[in-house]
């Protein structure tokens, strides 16, 4: 967890941490004017899984920019508003949630946000709410009145988020969804005297809603700031991978695939990343990219990326790993790092090499590497070429060189009682499973 007494020079602008950072997209006048004194604001997440995703990374750290500013962050998790369910953006209606779903789901993501977030008992640490507890007992006719006659149908009607739904479908759970999320705002305005809500662009019109009502109800005044919806420089979606989300769970998403997301970020966009996903100041990143384009084959940018959130997400312990298992295909390693790996991770590493499954049973006596490798498996065409190329020094098992063709392998040999790890020469792999 964060320590408050280790944060950033407080002093700092919290418009302009954005702005220099790339990650503002618009605010409602007055906003930089509030942020001059300390101030709490919120954000809002959707509690649809038990795990948050990268693709929720700019608004977590726009908390943590929020609180290293000097302010106090409030993240909101959605217990009734994932009850009905957000249009923005969407082009659908999803699947609601049960109440014993999102109280599990809500468990999991505090345990995430506090890897980046303070939620110390101080004047800036964060708090964590959930709309449920104010919406459970909420009457719907005492909703309607003292909520609902304070915003007319067209002001609703004429949000973005709803006209793209018209021709679709939009449902009334869905339609209502800005008046709720409007009120979450006005109920944190009066319980912590919270005048700012913050988010992605596409949360404009409900974050608005909000201000509203502030100003209708309580005759007060309070603000928006939205931030840019994130993409890739190809114009794809950031955080989808062909597997699909890359989560902040190490169940979902191993600390060795999540670094190697980041490792794999092109060189555009590894220069917006760079100053949205991590804490360096404005020099440091200017030098890390200046320092990258001259020398880009080093991939310096995107290595001080995937270690910095990789740490942050993870651990330095979870780094470690990430590293290691890494430098098992892309760099030097040993038999040692490779044995101590767990299967998750050895499969996550192999996942996309050729793997050949033979009979367990040929381990108990032991079996000659070259009938296994050009008879028992496909790895060479021929014993000929198998031998040769093992008397040369270009076949390892296991990250050991081997130089004798008579080599025989047993069950000792089987990393996890299962796995043999084959390198033929310097960049083809394979993985051998015994079953």
């Amino acid at each position: 967890m964060p320590c408050l007494s280790s944060l950033a020079d407080m002093k700092n602008n919290f418009i302009e941490e954005l702005r220099w950072r790339g990650m503002l997209h618009d605010m409602m006048p007055g906003a930089d004017k509030l942020l001059e004194t300390p101030q709490s604001g919120y954000i809002g997440f959707d509690p649809t899984s038990d795990s948050l995703h990268v693709g929720s990374l700019v608004q977590i750290m726009t908390l943590l920019h929020f609180q290293r500013c000097g302010h106090r962050p409030i993240a909101l998790v959605g217990g009734a508003t994932g009850m009905v369910g957000d249009p923005s953006g969407k082009s659908e209606e999803r699947n609601l949630l049960s109440a014993e779903a999102i109280n599990h789901n809500l468990e999991g993501i505090k345990k995430q946000l506090q890897k980046f977030i303070d939620f110390s008992d101080d004047s800036r640490g964060a708090i964590m709410v959930n709309n449920y507890d104010w919406f459970e007992n909420f009457k719907l006719l005492d909703f309607i009145r003292d909520t609902g006659k304070h915003i007319t149908i067209s002001y609703m009607m004429a949000k973005d988020s709803v006209q793209k739904r018209l021709e679709t479908g939009l449902s009334f759970t869905e339609f209502t969804y800005q008046l709720i999320q409007g009120y979450d705002f006005l109920h944190l305005y009066r319980k912590y005297g919270c005048r700012l809500q913050m988010g992605g662009s596409d949360q404009w019109g409900n974050m608005v809603t909000g201000t509203e009502l502030i100003r209708r109800i309580e005759q007060g005044e309070a603000y928006a700031v939205t931030t840019k919806l994130l993409t890739k420089a190809d114009g794809s979606k950031f955080g989808k991978t062909e597997s699909g989300n890359v989560w902040l769970d190490a169940g979902r998403t191993s600390p060795y695939r999540y670094y190697q997301f980041w490792l794999n970020t092109s060189d555009e966009d590894a220069e917006n990343y760079i100053k949205i996903f991590t804490l360096k100041k404005k020099e440091e990143c200017d030098a890390l990219i200046a320092l990258h384009k001259e020398q880009p084959h080093l991939r310096l940018l995107q290595k001080a990326l995937a270690e910095d959130i990789t740490a942050r997400t993870h651990s330095e312990a979870g780094l470690k790993q990430a590293v290691e298992a890494s430098e098992i295909l892309f760099g030097k390693s040993t038999a040692d790092s490779l044995n101590s790996l767990s299967e998750e991770i050895l499969l996550d590493i192999m996942d996309g090499v050729p793997q050949f499954t033979v009979n367990k049973n040929m381990f108990e006596n032991e079996v000659n590497v070259v009938d296994l490798l050009a008879v028992n498996t496909p790895v060479f065409p021929s014993k000929a070429e198998a031998r040769k190329m093992i008397i040369a020094g270009g076949v390892s098992i296991n990250k050991v060189k081997l130089t004798d063709a008579n080599t025989m392998l047993g069950k000792t040999q089987l990393i996890r009682n299962k796995y043999l790890v084959v390198q033929k020469g310097k960049k083809n792999y394979y993985l051998v499973m015994a079953g």
